[in-house]
């Protein structure tokens, strides 16, 4: 079953010229149900699990299309794979936890007045911003 999300995936990649073979289909769908923030070597160990029979080659060529297309986003954080997240969600910042890994997703309303500020006070608007917190649990 298709939801919207994985539509305009598939949108993406024919509009890019790609076609949408039954494997490209199924890594759409995998992408488009990430919660988290996939690694290609995940993405691709995902698409083994259910049988789609996509290669890891395959998934780099499609989200690097999909980057291309301004559907995910490509987030590098530092010592860390490429991982990827949808284009579509609301401005968000992240935490990387430095000892698993794992990544979460935070907003702060406080954070986000506090630049804007520091910025105006130097004569700047912000056009865009990333903001990563690299952290160890106590």
């Amino acid at each position: 079953m298709k939801d919207d999300r994985s539509e305009n995936l598939e949108q993406a990649l024919r509009d890019a010229g790609v076609r949408v073979t039954r494997q490209r289909a199924a890594l759409l769908r995998i992408i488009a149900a990430a919660e988290d923030h996939p690694d290609a070597a995940e993405l691709h160990a995902r698409a083994v699990t259910v049988g789609a029979g996509v290669s890891l080659a395959t998934v780099y060529r499609t989200l690097t299309t999909l980057q291309a297309q301004g559907v995910i986003e490509k987030r590098e954080f530092q010592g860390e794979p490429a991982r990827w997240e949808a284009a579509d969600q609301r401005h968000h910042d992240h935490m990387i936890d430095v000892d698993s890994g794992e990544v979460v997703e935070f907003t702060n309303d406080q954070i986000e007045r506090l630049q804007a500020e520091i910025a105006a006070r130097m004569g700047y608007d912000i056009v865009h911003h990333r903001l990563e917190l690299y952290v160890r649990r106590r």
